[in-house]
């Protein structure tokens, strides 16, 4: 842990949620934050578990899932860093509702939620700080569900292209079309399609963007 407090102390003091804390909060703050390291494939949390942490995620993909009936993993999200993970259960002192995983190797920050709460959460800045991602996930929510409902296949995975572009060489095909709720096989062919008109270029696993205005005519 030892060695660690420096390297969690810059991160901490570089988050939104703490970047106006002064020396003395900043120490208190990295007393009750460990940092973890994570396989690929590991287990963030369960869901039904009941949350003792506050996340940061500082490197890596999550996937946040549920899982259906028959056993299949529907995502709800994908998380990159740095970003806060599901501080809504902690605040609401409620269980996990879904699950979350690494995608890759990945690391996190973990806050005692518990000491954070009593010394923390108090803080105007702290809380409002709070507001604001709560807002930016619902705002995500609200364009998951637009995207889902009005627009066809083209146009989902050109928004997906435009808004992902710095981190689609990191995802694989299936990957993306579980995201985009569609079989890998109409993705193949609409990239193809894409492609064809000289709006993206494929490399391999990559995904270049040559117009995104172009791109952004499928969908505005």
């Amino acid at each position: 842990m030892s060695s660690n407090i420096p390297l969690i102390k810059g991160i901490l003091k570089d988050f939104f949620l703490f970047s106006h804390l002064d020396e003395e909060k900043l120490n208190s703050l990295v007393s009750i934050s460990s940092l973890v390291e994570y396989k690929k494939e590991s287990i963030l949390f369960f869901e039904g578990e009941e949350p003792k942490s506050l996340i940061i995620l500082i490197d890596g993909i999550l996937k946040v899932y549920k899982t259906d009936l028959k056993g299949n993993k529907v995502i709800l999200h994908r998380f990159y860093p740095v970003d806060l993970i599901a501080e809504l259960v902690n605040i609401e002192h409620m269980n996990y509702p879904a699950s979350g995983e690494f995608e890759t190797d990945g690391k996190a920050i973990l806050i005692n939620y518990k000491e954070f709460e009593k010394k923390f959460l108090k803080d105007p800045e702290v809380s409002f700080a709070f507001i604001k991602s709560l807002s930016k996930k619902i705002k995500y929510l609200e364009n998951v569900i637009a995207t889902n409902l009005v627009m066809n296949s083209t146009a989902r995975v050109a928004k997906f292209i435009c808004e992902h572009g710095h981190e689609i060489s990191k995802l694989k095909k299936s990957m993306i079309a579980a995201d985009l709720n569609m079989a890998p096989e109409t993705l193949s062919r609409i990239l193809k399609k894409l492609s064809t008109l000289k709006l993206i270029e494929r490399e391999k696993d990559e995904i270049i963007i040559l117009d995104k205005e172009g791109l952004t005519t499928f969908y505005l």
